[in-house]
């Protein structure tokens, strides 16, 4: 017994002893990384970080979901994201980039705040490679299950899923199409005589811009205004969808802005009510001035523009 106790003991010392010096070993033959090294390290870092146009550095845009590295050149890179809100963010709650549009999802509602694209002649121009049909609705899976939408809450709603970016306004590429087809980028639409008609006539007006300029950022999203009632009150009231609730806007706008060759500026805001709307209905009709839109929906749009660089707001020279 005494025999096998001694065993043990020697064993156990001859571990300790050979972890000991290899441990002494591994210190003295390791390089220490002098104070100053991670300092100059730190600052190279941070000099890396250069502060794009428009775009905080920290965390405030997010990937909607994975891309495989095949297709890391469709991935909303800083580059991208800071040209796409290059004039300024509406806001910053709960912001997420996808491949070509960057959107404010409204966790409540369960429909986005806005959705900001940056358009060119080039990106709206028809792509036989890029094809609408393969396209399919879905739910975006990084939005926390408890305020995500699905399509089972727009299936016999009476509702179309509206895109608040066009697919037609990104047609550079499949995957482009594709990500307006999350469920992030809609809103609950009236289908026949809005979504179907007048409001996708604004959509094809705004394609249309690019022709006159070389640039076009357009912010599209939802709103929820007021109605006097019987009573002489005023109420906000709106309907909701589904399971999860989907909040029905009372009404949508589109803020503009072309940008001129020269760093001029022409902007125009559009309000369309939620309805069904005569094909008739002229859309100068729905001009309204940028600041009701800002005051009615909570945000400032394009407040990186210096006022002096605009020309013409809504057609009429500022």
């Amino acid at each position: 017994m005494n025999k096998r106790l001694l065993k043990n003991v020697i064993v156990c010392a001859t571990i300790a002893t050979s972890a000991y010096y290899t441990g002494k070993y591994v210190e003295h033959h390791r390089r220490p990384e002098p104070e100053d090294d991670l300092i100059t390290r730190a600052n190279r870092r941070l000099h890396e970080l250069k502060r794009q146009p428009a775009l905080p550095i920290f965390g405030t845009v997010s990937a909607a979901v994975p891309v495989p590295a095949e297709e890391v050149n469709l991935t909303a890179t800083p580059t991208r994201i800071s040209q796409i809100m290059k004039y300024g963010f509406p806001g910053l709650d709960h912001v997420r980039s996808y491949s070509d549009f960057v959107l404010s999802y409204d966790r409540r509602n369960r429909v986005p705040h806005w959705v900001f694209e940056h358009l060119t002649a080039e990106s709206v121009a028809r792509n036989d490679a890029v094809d609408r049909s393969k396209c399919d609705f879905r739910a975006d899976e990084s939005i926390h299950p408890y305020f995500r939408a699905q399509n089972t809450d727009y299936r016999r709603s009476g509702y179309d899923r509206g895109h608040m970016a066009a697919a037609g306004n990104h047609r550079r590429h499949q995957k482009h199409c594709e990500d307006t087809f999350f469920l992030t980028n809609m809103a609950p639409q009236v289908g026949q005589g809005f979504n179907r008609d007048s409001w996708n006539r604004l959509e094809m007006y705004v394609r249309k811009l690019t022709q006159t300029y070389p640039n076009v950022y357009v912010c599209t999203g939802p709103l929820y205004l007021p109605q006097k009632e019987a009573n002489g009150k005023m109420y906000v009231r709106y309907e909701v969808i589904g399971a999860n609730t989907v909040a029905v806007p009372t009404h949508f706008y589109k803020v503009i802005v072309g940008e001129t060759a020269d760093q001029q500026f022409d902007m125009e805001a559009y309000v369309m009510p939620n309805q069904v709307i005569s094909d008739d209905t002229p859309l100068q009709v729905f001009q309204v001035p940028p600041e009701t839109v800002e005051r009615a929906a909570g945000l400032l749009f394009f407040d990186q523009i210096n006022r002096k660089q605009l020309k013409r707001i809504n057609g009429k020279k500022v």
